[in-house]
């Protein structure tokens, strides 16, 4: 199928400063509203179970999209042979170690272990719609557990809101998409035309973020009080840090190998990483992204292959969120995990987290579905990460984006199609 076919998906969260604040006003609200009237918090529970019941109703098809598309775009990787090759084994190692390297800092930090968590009934029926999967491997393991991705129909994953059975099926449905050529172009423009639509949707869906916000901080306030606020922005605070830690060792360690000035890179893309932070959103920058690393002597070739395909597969800071949430949870839950279902967990991430990007609220559904690999663990106790989930959005947004600038430098300097010289006078005068 040709590249003219595939367009890139974008979707994001609508580029509106004023929502980052109204976030933070229904936050202090709803922690004073927990504080001084938890009677009354609690029954604003349904301000939160109607901002995730909208989300579930269009994230499964707008999952579908994304995993599509990407799974098509990236088809044309195997055109270029080698440099495909080398890409996906990029984004795989890089994603495996910050996934490994997350989980052992929150086994060494302990962000969660302060917490009480006792789940309700009502946060047991709010979050169910997440996992459906989880009681199979209480009732026949790991191969029962396997056989439930495999939807009976593609109409009952969708009707369920099965995350794991559609990422299954979108996986499926796009690796032979890329097969047959291009007799499945009218599809692959339907698919698209429809990744719009329900990206639009979304749009209007996370405009009542505020909303949901509100309640999960009420809720969460009136029932574990101050301590738990305390920990949950210590958890934020720890993944800022993390993700910090990330772009400055990780990324900075990837170009200095790549002979490239990691302080003059983020001078050079200082732009791009400051409207990400403040929109939570990287698709629109993307062009300019694109255009910088041509610029910079990164071959066109490369930018164009490595670039799309890495919106999709190269998420590293959501790996990193997927990590420190599943051992925060277990801590808060008082669950202990054994080496096995920490591993389980990590080969789970691996698959849950793709095709994710710049779906607003998606981090808690693939959370979810990674829960859903470890039943011990209460997918109710999603309930607190939801109350900081926005925040999270700004470090997540800013590490995925800040890993796509440097993939493809990588991948340029792998392949002798970086032109080093030039990059060093673009990076010098930014």
């Amino acid at each position: 199928m040709s590249e003219s076919t595939v367009s890139m998906v974008h979707v994001g969260r609508p580029n509106r400063p004023g929502m980052f604040l109204q976030v933070v006003i229904a936050s202090l609200l709803g922690v004073a509203l927990g504080l001084f009237a938890p009677d009354l918090a609690v029954e604003t529970r349904w301000t939160t179970d109607l901002f995730l019941r909208l989300i579930v109703m269009a994230v499964g098809p707008l999952l579908f999209c994304i995993v599509v598309m990407g799974i098509v775009g990236a088809g044309s990787l195997r055109t270029v042979g080698r440099l495909g090759a080398k890409a996906l084994l990029y984004f795989e190692a890089m994603t495996t170690l910050v996934l490994v390297l997350s989980v052992v800092i929150a086994l060494v930090v302990r962000p969660g272990s302060g917490i009480v968590f006792v789940a309700a009934p009502d946060d047991a029926r709010m979050i169910s719609s997440y996992a459906h999967d989880a009681h199979l491997l209480h009732q026949g393991g790991v191969m029962s557990f396997l056989l439930s991705l495999i939807p009976r129909s593609p109409a009952d994953a969708f009707a369920q809101g099965n995350v794991l059975q559609i990422l299954f099926f979108a996986i499926l449905f796009g690796c032979c998409m890329s097969q047959i050529g291009e007799a499945g172009a009218p599809i692959v423009r339907l698919v698209d035309a429809l990744s719009t639509l329900f990206s639009r949707m979304m749009r209007f869906i996370i405009a009542l973020a505020p909303l949901g916000v509100f309640g999960a901080m009420a809720t969460t306030t009136a029932r574990y009080g101050l301590n738990a606020i305390g920990h949950l922005a210590a958890f934020v605070a720890l993944y800022f840090l993390v993700i910090a830690l990330f772009m400055i060792g990780g990324l900075g360690a990837c170009l200095r190998l790549s002979g490239v000035s990691p302080l003059g890179f983020l001078r050079y893309f200082r732009e791009e990483l400051a409207i990400t932070f403040a929109t939570t959103a990287s698709d629109s920058v993307l062009p300019s992204v694109m255009a910088k690393l041509e610029h910079m002597g990164v071959d066109r070739q490369v930018v164009g292959l490595v670039v799309p395909a890495g919106y999709s597969f190269n998420l590293d800071a959501l790996s990193i969120y997927l990590g420190l949430a599943v051992i925060f949870l277990a801590q808060a839950t008082g669950t202990h995990l054994s080496v096995w279902q920490i591993f389980i967990m990590l080969a789970t991430a691996l698959v849950t987290s793709k095709g994710a990007h710049g779906v607003p609220g998606i981090a808690i559904v693939v959370l979810a579905a990674t829960l859903a690999a470890i039943p011990s663990i209460p997918a109710a106790s999603l309930v607190m990460l939801l109350a900081v989930d926005w925040f999270v959005g700004i470090a997540r947004a800013v590490g995925n984006l800040a890993g796509n600038c440097v993939a493809p430098v990588v991948i340029g300097a792998w392949e002798g199609r970086l032109d080093r010289k030039r990059a060093a006078d673009v990076l010098g005068g930014s």
